[in-house]
């Protein structure tokens, strides 16, 4: 299966680089380029590639803004490109739906290797990186992603026991208790270990998480443990 691919970025010379080893590349195709973020909804919109490689700060319109629109009305998944691995924008563009990010100066076989992974419909994310999202939630509250510069809100907390409630509802136990660490960062391996099954039986119950919660990857199981209260800063 050839993977289609539009890559959005506002420095032409960036784009072209990485349109040209996408291109050169059997297995993969660009179908689009976008300068700006509403060129990168529009063209997202129209051509309907597997993957948007999607730089943060662009004219007219922003990466996150644009990923947030994109992700809520398409199932193109979102691939983050930034200079700076701990970019604030990056964990505002997560919130707002994407899969992850890349540092722009990546080797051009892990750039193919993390759209394949994000195609795959995987988060890119090590366990690590997780943890310094987490390190994100409990410096600043999670919410709706903010715009740059934009403060967030504190009405997102009287909001986090009913959605407690309701994963209480829909999940089971165990499935409570693998979300609690996947919000704590922890890896399929880790996670079997901690409850002493199988890591075929977590990556199972991780597997029923993003059902059962309609979430594209382990990332947005995250945001929602937080969200909901389930998890908390210090805990």
């Amino acid at each position: 299966m050839t993977l289609r691919v539009v890559v959005a970025d506002d420095q032409a010379l960036v784009r072209v680089g990485f349109c040209g080893i996408i291109a050169a590349t059997p297995g993969f195709t660009v179908v689009g380029e976008a300068g700006n973020g509403a060129e990168a909804v529009e063209t997202a919109r129209r051509t309907r590639p597997d993957v948007i490689l999607m730089d943060v700060r662009m004219p007219v319109m922003d990466g996150i803004e644009a990923t947030g629109r994109i992700t809520a009305s398409t199932d193109v998944r979102a691939l983050i490109l930034t200079t700076f691995d701990l970019d604030e924008y990056v964990f505002a563009a997560l919130r707002a739906g994407a899969s992850g990010f890349l540092l722009k100066d990546t080797l051009p076989a892990d750039l193919l290797t993390a759209i394949r992974v994000v195609a795959s419909g995987d988060a890119l994310l090590a366990p690590s990186v997780t943890r310094r999202l987490i390190g994100e939630f409990t410096r600043t509250p999670p919410g709706p992603a903010p715009a740059p510069g934009a403060s967030q809100g504190a009405g997102q907390a009287s909001e986090a026991g009913p959605a407690c409630d309701r994963l209480q509802r829909v999940l089971t136990e165990r499935e409570l208790e693998v979300l609690q660490m996947v919000a704590r960062g922890m890896s399929n391996a880790e996670i079997a270990e901690e409850l002493t099954i199988s890591p075929a039986t977590a990556k199972t119950h991780v597997a029923h998480l993003l059902t059962k919660l309609d979430s594209r990857d382990r990332i947005q199981l995250v945001i929602i443990a937080y969200q909901s209260g389930l998890a908390s800063p210090g805990w």
